[in-house]
C-alpha cells in the first residue's frame, strides 16, 4: 500500500512492568459520572443515562511530560479520572462480559478548555474545541488487570503545586465500569486499544502556566505533568 505521505506514528501508552506498549485506538470519556461533580457543574446528580464524548488518539500525553499551555483559553481545567484500557471490543456487550474486555487501568487527566466548552454549550454546538484539543488526555502507564483485579473503590486525587484540589473515591462513580462499557458498546463498536476516561470527582479548577499537576489513584498509579 502506497501513501502520498508517511502515515502518522501510532499513539501509545506505556504498560507497567513490560517493554511492550498499548496502542491507542480511540479515546472515549464519560461525562458527569460523580454526583458531587455533577452538582458543581450545575447538573442533576440523579442517575441519568450516561453520556459520552471523544478525544483523538493522539491527544495522549505520557507521565512526566512538559506541556505548552493550550492556546485560545483563559480557563483551562483539570479533571482527574480512572482510565479503562480495553483488550477486546464489540457491540452490545453484556454486563457480565464487560470486564472480560478490560486489559488494565491507568490514571488520566481530562484537560478542558472550560471557557470554550461553556460557550459551545450556550450556542448548542459540539464541545470539540473545549475537550478534544492537542495534548488534552494525559495518561499514566497502564497496570494490567491480571495484577490488580478490577477496582471498585480506592482514593482518587489531584494536586496542583502540592495543594490538593480533587479528592474522592472510585466507589462514588454513578455508573460503574461494567455499566460504562455496556452502555458505550450500544453506541459504538468498541475495539482493542480503546481508552475510556470514566469521569471525575468534585474539585475541578483552573490551571496556569508553570503549574505542576500530580494525580494518583490508589492501587493504580500516579501521573505528573508540568505546564511551561
Amino acid at each position: 500500500m502506497n501513501f502520498i505521505f508517511p502515515p502518522h506514528a501510532p499513539s501509545f501508552v506505556e504498560v507497567e512492568g513490560v517493554s511492550e506498549y498499548f496502542p491507542v485506538h480511540r479515546i472515549y470519556c464519560v461525562g458527569r459520572n460523580y454526583a458531587e461533580h455533577a452538582l458543581e457543574m450545575g447538573a442533576d446528580p440523579d442517575r441519568e443515562e450516561p453520556f459520552f464524548f471523544c478525544k483523538p488518539a493522539d491527544a495522549v500525553v505520557h507521565h512526566g511530560s512538559f506541556l505548552d499551555f493550550p492556546s485560545v483559553t483563559q480557563n483551562l481545567h483539570h479533571e482527574i479520572e480512572l482510565v479503562v484500557a480495553l483488550q477486546k471490543g464489540g457491540k452490545d456487550i453484556g454486563f457480565e462480559e464487560a470486564l472480560d474486555c478490560v486489559f488494565g487501568y491507568a490514571v488520566g487527566i481530562d484537560l478542558t478548555r472550560r471557557d470554550l466548552q461553556g460557550a459551545a454549550k450556550k450556542m448548542g454546538r459540539p464541545w470539540d474545541s473545549g475537550k478534544a484539543f492537542d495534548e488534552s488526555a494525559p495518561c499514566s502507564a497502564i497496570r494490567p488487570a491480571t495484577a490488580i483485579g478490577h477496582p471498585q473503590k480506592g482514593t482518587i486525587s489531584l494536586d496542583v503545586n502540592g495543594e490538593t484540589r480533587q479528592y474522592g473515591d472510585l466507589e462514588q462513580m454513578i455508573w460503574k465500569i461494567p455499566e460504562v462499557i455496556m452502555k458505550l458498546s450500544q453506541l459504538f463498536q468498541l475495539a482493542p486499544g480503546d481508552l475510556i476516561y470514566t469521569g471525575t470527582p468534585a474539585g475541578v479548577g483552573p490551571l496556569q502556566s508553570g503549574d505542576l499537576v500530580h494525580g494518583r489513584i490508589e492501587a493504580i498509579g500516579e501521573l505528573e505533568i508540568t505546564f511551561r
